[in-house]
């Protein structure tokens, strides 16, 4: 049974500060949600000191939705597989979110100067997270924009965004799945990708 709240906590991704989520809270306060940004160290904390505090926030904070784009998706997933069965969250929402694992990652983690640019969440970018408890309902926002660095590493033999593949987000337990036209950086100022948000957090599907 879905939790019914207007919290949503939202996680930024690797590299970036909490300041980047800013744009889409703003999108979901328009939409009648109550949205808070948790920021965390991505690199030199990485996912074993956010998990434990985004759980600690959750218990203490009571019920929230979940939206995290790319690392913090991973993140968000990761406490839903740590948090288990009486975790007080609702619906969660992944932006471009490699939850079968980072291409690009792995290629970065090959040599040990650039595997310093993944921090200590080198090890879950590799791998993803693409099981969890099965009563939450995950969704994913995929970009399609090849615009991004993470291409020329990765080298892609389909659709990505740059950053991240199609492929590499599509984890069988998601609830759905939906493609818009943004790059991995632009999923944060897609009013696209936002519209799906709001919609799946309201409905637990994605509009068509």
């Amino acid at each position: 049974m879905t939790v019914a709240t207007k919290r949503v906590i939202l996680l930024h991704g690797i590299w970036m500060v909490g300041a980047t989520m800013r744009w889409m809270a703003a999108r979901l306060r328009e939409a009648g949600y109550a949205p808070e940004i948790f920021g965390y160290h991505s690199l030199v904390g990485g996912p074993g000191e956010a998990v434990p505090k985004l759980l600690a926030m959750l218990r203490d904070g009571g019920p929230a939705h979940l939206v995290g784009h790319s690392l913090g998706g991973l993140v968000a997933v990761q406490a839903l597989a740590e948090g288990g069965e009486g975790l007080p969250v609702g619906r969660v929402v992944c932006l471009g979110t490699p939850l079968c694992g980072s291409g690009a990652a792995r290629v970065l983690a090959r040599n040990p100067l650039t595997a310093l640019y993944l921090g200590r969440s080198g090890g879950l970018l590799q791998q993803g997270c693409a099981t969890w408890p099965g009563m939450f309902e995950v969704g994913m926002v995929a970009g399609h924009v090849p615009h991004g660095l993470g291409a020329l590493l990765a080298r892609f033999q389909s659709e990505h965004d740059g950053t991240v593949s199609v492929a590499e987000t599509q984890a069988p337990g998601l609830a759905d799945h939906v493609e818009v036209d943004a790059s991995h950086s632009g999923l944060l100022l897609s009013r696209d990708a936002a519209a799906q948000v709001v919609h799946f957090l309201g409905s637990g599907r994605f509009r068509r």
